[in-house]
């Protein structure tokens, strides 16, 4: 039995598929497939029941990936003791964030990092916060940055800033007059919607609760949703091209893609929605000195108006 071997089992688990999980650890299908099969051999059990389409853990297969997982992070403790013996700023820095932060956060911390901590490689990714979740706990990213609330055992979690939101519109639409926006200056308006799985959509439904997707003729709340994107950046474009309305964080009409013209935001009316952006870390990451100063670069770099 080998970590090789248990890192196959929990990706496959993870995935349900052998191409898929193949693919995520960059070996080929079949190499992966042996692997499995001899290690069930090795064990006398069964792991996984396989049909055409999909795979799945059996009952004694979900507990042996459940210990599996366990082990392979306590094989990362050991590669992050031995790291906190090197120059913490001199190794490679893996660091995540959700969609809606990375590519507005991104270009204006990296800079500042790189002069904090010149020899420090930075390895950056955007993705969901489950998986950003799942990849922290794995080992595969050494720092995420995400919207609170957040949780996870021995995770440490730190606020960096509070963002408002806004309501990004053409500069003709008839709100583009106001100085500031209410939740009742929007009965009636299209709103744009992030698509299922994105925390910023339900942050903006938390704060703005007759926002309701519309079925049909009828719509269950006064502010109509009709149309949704995959990314901030296409609901920009969605805008521009008069579909709606849409509400961003305020860092995504300040970021450096903010090129589309004939737009505007206007913030919204105290007590204005919000989101609190934070860093979290396993407890037992050992190199803080790079946390540190992750942190630091990203409280030099932010946009005015965070607070």
């Amino acid at each position: 039995m080998t970590l090789t071997e248990l890192r196959y089992i929990v990706t496959l688990a993870q995935e349900q598929h052998f191409g898929q999980a193949a693919e995520r650890c960059h070996v080929s299908q079949p190499t992966l497939s042996i692997a499995v099969k001899k290690l069930e051999q090795e064990l006398g059990v069964d792991l996984f029941e396989r049909s055409k389409n999909r795979v799945s853990a059996t009952p004694t297969g979900e507990q042996v990936v459940t210990q599996a997982q366990r082990v392979l992070e306590e094989a990362s403790r050991i590669q992050d003791i031995a790291s906190a013996g090197k120059d913490q700023l001199n190794s490679p820095l893996r660091v995540g964030a959700i969609f809606t932060i990375g590519p507005y956060l991104f270009p204006r911390f990296i800079p500042k990092l790189r002069t904090l901590a010149a020899n420090m490689p930075l390895v950056v990714e955007e993705s969901f916060t489950a998986t950003l979740r799942r990849r922290l706990r794995n080992g595969d990213l050494d720092v995420i940055i995400v919207a609170l609330p957040f949780t996870e055992p021995d995770v440490v979690t730190q606020a960096l800033y509070s963002e408002p939101f806004v309501v990004l519109m053409p500069d003709d639409h008839p709100l583009a007059a106001k100085s500031e926006i209410s939740a009742k200056n929007l009965d009636g308006e299209n709103i744009l919607m992030l698509g299922e799985g994105h925390c910023f959509r339900e942050q903006v439904l938390e704060a703005l609760p007759n926002i309701n997707k519309r079925h049909g003729e009828d719509s269950f709340g006064p502010i109509r949703t009709e149309s949704e994107g995959s990314s901030l950046e296409t609901m920009r474009h969605m805008v521009a091209t008069g579909m709606g309305i849409t509400i961003l964080p305020l860092s995504a009409v300040l970021g450096p893609s903010n090129s589309l013209q004939n737009l505007v935001y206007r913030p919204f009316a105290d007590p204005a929605p919000c989101r609190t952006v934070a860093l979290a870390w396993r407890a037992s990451f050992p190199r803080h000195k790079a946390v540190d100063v992750l942190r630091q670069a990203i409280h030099g770099s932010r946009f005015p108006g965070l607070k």
